[in-house]
């Protein structure tokens, strides 16, 4: 159903879930409390969790339903569905196709949004509606909801984007017309799905940088970004879009990709001293770099400075975080 959007703009968030059920209450709370002047359609797609996800996606909907929520913007209308799906970009891409809105973002079950995030992201799409995806701030957090550190986040350059994740995704917004045009999200990816869509909306329209604490962004051993079972997958499917957008490997993507794959493949004797681990990384990103670029790229030139070459001995926890 069609929401009317005469006045009030509609912003959809998807909610991809699975097995999720410590942190799904605190996201779908940090949804459903947003205050504003806006219509908000809540879409929550499960894929077939088995943890008790089920019991508390269906806890909002019968307060809801029942009006025992306190509605804070002009409507909320909450969909989910649970059934086994292909993994999370493919729940987001139903999820996608079953939203009204003209505004566009998603929210994993495990992070947050921080109060007047969708109201931010509303008011810069009025002001300037040439635009096509705006973001914010947000803050790494751990299990607890603690504060670990902030998210490096910069004004938008796309051949800055090609080096270095700037646009935080739970921070992020965009029109429904840039998701269109530029395809969607691309199905065949399984972790940077979100990287590859700022890519394609980057090329063709405005994307904005507004300072301002948008969203946590939470950090644990289970999650795609830390997880040792899917890095060197999702460090390789990383590098594997920035050349196919760029043409080129640059050399911190090269470098991380390496460094992931010495530590997953070194003997345990040798994986645990760093020394070892940053000398076969630097080794093989030098050898993959002239592989991948045939020869020195320049603007890997840009890239040889003091603080990239200090992050060669720190690991991946320690760049993301800045500690």
């Amino acid at each position: 159903m069609n929401l009317p959007e005469s006045h009030h703009p509609i912003i959809s968030i998807i909610t991809p879930s699975y097995n999720q059920s410590a942190f799904l209450t605190e996201t779908i709370e940090s949804v459903l409390t947003q205050r504003g002047d806006f219509f908000l359609e809540y879409i929550i797609v499960d894929g077939g969790s088995g943890d008790g996800s089920i019991d508390i996606i269906r806890h909002y909907d019968e307060l809801l339903n029942k009006g025992e929520w306190p509605i804070q913007c002009g409507r909320i209308s909450y969909r989910w569905v649970s059934g086994q799906d292909e993994g999370q970009t493919d729940a987001l891409i139903k999820g996608f196709r079953m939203a009204t809105g003209s505004i566009f973002a998603w929210l994993n079950s495990d992070d947050t949004y921080l109060p007047g995030a969708l109201q931010a992201a509303v008011d810069f799409f009025h002001a300037r509606p040439d635009a096509g995806l705006v973001y914010g701030d947000a803050d790494y957090v751990d299990t607890a909801g603690s504060l670990i550190s902030r998210y490096h986040t910069e004004e938008f350059d796309l051949l800055r984007l090609a080096a270095a994740n700037i646009i935080c995704q739970p921070a992020a917004f965009f029109r429904r017309k840039a998701f269109e045009a530029v395809g969607g999200l691309d199905g065949t990816l399984d972790f940077v799905m979100d990287y590859d869509l700022w890519i394609k909306i980057g090329r063709c329209f405005p994307c904005i940088y507004v300072p301002g604490l948008r969203a946590t962004y939470r950090l644990h051993e289970t999650s795609k970004t830390l997880s040792s079972k899917t890095l060197v997958n999702n460090s390789t499917e990383s590098l594997a879009v920035t050349i196919r957008h760029f043409g080129w490997a640059p050399l911190t993507r090269v470098y991380t990709s390496c460094s992931i794959r010495c530590k997953a493949r070194l003997p345990q004797l040798l994986v645990g001293y760093r020394i070892v681990r940053t000398v076969a990384a630097v080794i093989c990103t030098i050898i993959r770099s002239l592989r991948f670029n045939r020869g020195l790229h320049r603007n890997d030139l840009a890239l040889l400075n003091r603080e990239n070459i200090r992050k060669l001995s720190r690991s991946r926890l320690e760049i993301m975080t800045g500690r």
